[in-house]
């Protein structure tokens, strides 16, 4: 998500500075290119040679002759995004208030003055982020289009974001954003129909797909709502369920004010009456089971003008049958285009799907990640 991107790395003197090196490594894996900036305080708690080898690049600790803030975030400068990482209470307020006494507030001012995308990722003791004056600079800032990156509040500390949540806001803030504006669903992994107070009925699916949708879409701007069994994630607000029944529930309500719905969830087809108590095993079960409701029928009967989008998993290894049931479904529910693949690939990091139309179909190979952003994109043009 970020391949080919220039980001001026900031680092001030937080204790999660002992975080750079892993972030200026994490960025890099994910396509970038790094250039870190420090202040003398960031430099006590760890040496710029560090944040070099890291970088492959030399580290600005002080301004000279050569006004390093400008050839980094100038108007014609190199970075196409300024990311203080971390950012502490200090930093904050001087951003807000444009005093420059720090390579890293310089090269901020510089930044913002040139419309270079800035992102903050504050780090310091709860105390300090709840004062009043720390969370004006940041509302202030966040008017000025800055993205702040939330902490996580544990422990008594306002901790740095983790890599992921940093490197998914500096992809989304030096990218463009044609879903801005937007509110966009997707279902994500398995469901479970309970038989007793100790078993389910559920399937392979991992996730993973679902996931790499709603990252991209928020990447491309959206606001994204994640309607999954799992925990909570830094781009989406998530609705948790368990059962169809309740994805179901939670779907009607998250697409009432939605824009599109992408239902990448691999939904229970059967639920059955649960036992209140544990079935005792040793002997022969049979279990009655009912269809439940299709998720994306439903959704199209409550909501005619919605966008949906389709996922549809088969076995049958063979592209043209994929082809046929992707369109089935397709015409049946009034779908923009249907993402199909093989169950084989349930679980695993890489896929392969195509991307199916009424008309023609593409072919998609490469990582989840990767199928994310195609499927993002396809969206952007149906919207």
């Amino acid at each position: 998500m970020l391949e080919g991107v220039n980001v001026a790395l900031g680092v001030s003197g937080s204790i999660a500075a002992v975080k750079v090196v892993e972030l200026a490594h994490e960025l890099r894996r994910r396509g970038a290119s790094v250039r870190a900036v420090m202040t003398d305080g960031a430099r006590g708690i760890v040496h710029p040679w560090a944040v070099e080898f890291a970088t492959e690049h030399d580290v600005t600790t002080e301004l000279t002759g050569a006004v390093e803030h400008v050839e980094l975030c100038g108007r014609e400068g190199w970075a196409d995004v300024y990311l203080v990482a971390p950012a502490t209470a200090n930093t904050v307020g001087k951003v807000a208030a444009a005093i420059d006494d720090t390579p890293v507030t310089t090269t901020a001012t510089t930044a913002l003055g040139a419309d270079v995308p800035v992102v903050l990722a504050p780090a310091m003791h709860e105390p300090m982020y709840d004062h009043p004056g720390v969370l004006e600079s940041l509302e202030r800032v966040e008017s000025w289009g800055v993205d702040v990156v939330d902490p996580r509040i544990e422990e008594g500390k306002a901790k740095l974001a983790s890599l992921d949540a940093i490197c998914l806001d500096v992809a989304r803030a030096a990218g463009e954003r044609p879903l801005a504006g937007e509110r966009v669903v997707v279902t994500s992994g398995a469901t479970s129909e309970r038989i007793d107070p100790v078993r389910v009925l559920t399937n392979r699916a991992s996730g993973r797909t679902g996931r790499a949708v709603a990252r991209a879409c928020y990447v491309r701007g959206a606001d994204v709502t994640l309607v999954h069994d799992g925990d909570d994630v830094p781009y989406a607000d998530v609705r948790r369920v368990e059962s169809a029944a309740e994805m179901l529930a939670a779907v009607l309500d998250a697409c009432e004010d939605a824009a599109a719905l992408l239902s990448v969830a691999a939904i229970s087809d059967y639920t059955v009456e649960p036992a209140d108590e544990k079935i005792r095993s040793g002997g022969d079960l049979t279990l009655d089971l009912e269809a439940t409701p299709k998720l994306l029928d439903t959704v199209r009967e409550e909501h005619p003008a919605l966008t949906l989008v389709g996922f549809k998993a088969e076995t049958s290894g063979d592209d043209d049958a994929m082809v046929r049931e992707a369109r089935r479904i397709m015409e049946r529910a009034g779908l923009a285009f249907v993402v199909a693949n093989d169950a084989s690939v349930m679980g695993g990091d890489e896929t392969r799907a195509l991307v199916v139309r009424s008309d023609d179909y593409a072919e998609y190979a490469g990582s989840k990640d990767g199928l994310g952003l195609r499927v993002a994109d396809e969206l952007v043009g149906e919207l």
